[in-house]
C-alpha cells in the first residue's frame, strides 16, 4: 500500500519518506534474522549476507541502521564531500516503469564529511557501514586528491571500509579521475588518511575495456583492498544523468567477470548494477563478487525484498551443494549457471512494500 502511494510522488519527495521511515525502523530493537549460510568475511568484517545497499541511497549516513534491520548486510553511506553541497537541480531523478529503471542526476548532494562522521560515530549494530568519498563540485580536478583525502580524514576512523567515487556521471569532469595518472593521485592521497580501513575504488561501466585493466592494475599496485564495479551509465537515449536498474545488468556482469580474470582473488570485488533477485546476485558470486550491492531493484522491491532475496539465495547456496556463500564466490567465472525455475527456488519478484 506505501509502495504504491510512494510511487504517486517525485521521486525524490518518494525517497525521503522512505528515509524517514527508516530512520524510525533503526529506533526498533528487532529486525531480519539472516540465515548463518549468507556470513561473508570481507574487507576486515563479517557481513551476515553479501547482499548490500549501493552509495547513494543513504547519502547522509541517517538510514543505515533501518537498512540493516531489513535485513541488509552492509550500507555504503555516502556519496560525500568534504564540504556540504545542494547538488544538481531538481527533477533530478527519474522513473523509467516498463524496465524497472532510474535515472539520476544528482550530483551528490550531502552534509559534508563532518556532519556524516558525526553520524558514524554514534552507530550501532551489526551492519557494516561503508563511507562512499569524491570531490566537491567546486574542486578542481587539480585539487581532487587534497580534496578527498581531507574527508576521508574525517570519515575512515569511523567507517568499515572507504570507497573513492570517480566514476559518478553528474558531477563536470570527475570520469577524467579514472585516467590511471590522475587515479593514482587520488587514491595515493586517499590512502595516506585511510590508514587501516580498507580502500576501494568504484569505477563507471562506460570505460573502454583496455581503461578497466588499467585501473585493476593500479588497484593491485597500490594494494588496494579492491573495486567498486560498476556506477550508473550514460549509455543511452533517456533524460541526462546515470541509468541505474536492469538495462545495466549485462554490462555489470561484464565488467565484473574483466575484472575478475584480471586480478582474480588478490583484490575484493564488489558487483552492483542491475540486480533484480537473488538469481541475479547468485550469478555475481560465481562469477566472482564478494559482496553485491543493490539500489533501484530495492527501491522497486520495497523493504520485504531483501528478506526474500535472503531466504532465496540461502537455499540456492545449499541446492548447489555449498557450506556457505564464501565458498561459492569465483566458482563459475568461465559461463554463467543456467537460471533454476521459480518453481524450484522461491520467487524474488519484487513486491509493492513501501
Amino acid at each position: 500500500m506505501l509502495h504504491r502511494l510512494l510511487f504517486r510522488l517525485d521521486a525524490e519527495r518518494a525517497h525521503g519518506v522512505a528515509a524517514h521511515a527508516l530512520g524510525l525502523l533503526g529506533r526498533l530493537p528487532v529486525g531480519a534474522r539472516v540465515d548463518s549460510v549468507l556470513a561473508v568475511e570481507a574487507l576486515g568484517a563479517v557481513h551476515r549476507t553479501p547482499l548490500g545497499v549501493a552509495a547513494g541511497f543513504d547519502k547522509n549516513g541517517t538510514t543505515f541502521t533501518g537498512l540493516g534491520k531489513l535485513g541488509f548486510g552492509h550500507v555504503e553511506v555516502g556519496t560525500v564531500t568534504l564540504e556540504g553541497q545542494p547538488g544538481n537541480d531538481r527533477p533530478r531523478i527519474f522513473r523509467h516503469l516498463r524496465e524497472r529503471a532510474l535515472v539520476n542526476r544528482m550530483g551528490f548532494p550531502n552534509v559534508g564529511a563532518a556532519v556524516v562522521a558525526g553520524r558514524l560515530a554514534r552507530r550501532s549494530g551489526r551492519t557494516v557501514i561503508g563511507a562512499n568519498v569524491s570531490k566537491r563540485k567546486a574542486a578542481s580536478l587539480d585539487e581532487a586528491p587534497a580534496d578527498c583525502a581531507a574527508a576521508a580524514r574525517l570519515l575512515a576512523p569511523l567507517a568499515d571500509y572507504l570507497v573513492v567515487n570517480v566514476s559518478s556521471p553528474n558531477t563536470p569532469g570527475l570520469h577524467e579521475l579514472q585516467q590511471v595518472a590522475r587515479l593514482r593521485d587520488v587514491l595515493v592521497a586517499v590512502q595516506a588518511e585511510a590508514g587501516k580501513t580498507p580502500l576501494l575504488v568504484k569505477i563507471s561501466p562506460d570505460l573502454a575495456d583496455d581503461e578497466i585493466d588499467a585501473i585493476a592494475d593500479l588497484a593491485r599496485d597500490l594494494r588496494l583492498a579492491g573495486i567498486v564495479a560498476v556506477n550508473t551509465t550514460i549509455a543511452h537515449e533517456l533524460e541526462q544523468g546515470g541509468l541505474s536498474g536492469p538495462p545495466l545488468a549485462e554490462r555489470a556482469l561484464d565488467v565484473l567477470a574483466r575484472l575478475r580474470a584480471r586480478v582474480g582473488d588478490e583484490l575484493v570485488l564488489v558487483s552492483v548494477g542491475g540486480v533484480a533477485d537473488a538469481y541475479d546476485v547468485w550469478d555475481r558470486i560465481r562469477a566472482g563478487a564478494t559482496l553485491v550491492q543493490v539500489y533501484t531493484g530495492f527501491v522497486y522491491g520495497g523493504p520485504l525484498w531483501p528478506s526474500r532475496v535472503n531466504r532465496a539465495l540461502a537455499r540456492l547456496v545449499r541446492e548447489h551443494g555449498f557450506d556457505r556463500i564464501q565458498d561459492a564466490v569465483g566458482t563459475n567465472v568461465n559461463a554463467l549457471p543456467e537460471r533454476q525455475t521459480e518453481a524450484e527456488v522461491e520467487s524474488c519478484t519484487p513486491l509493492r512494500g513501501w
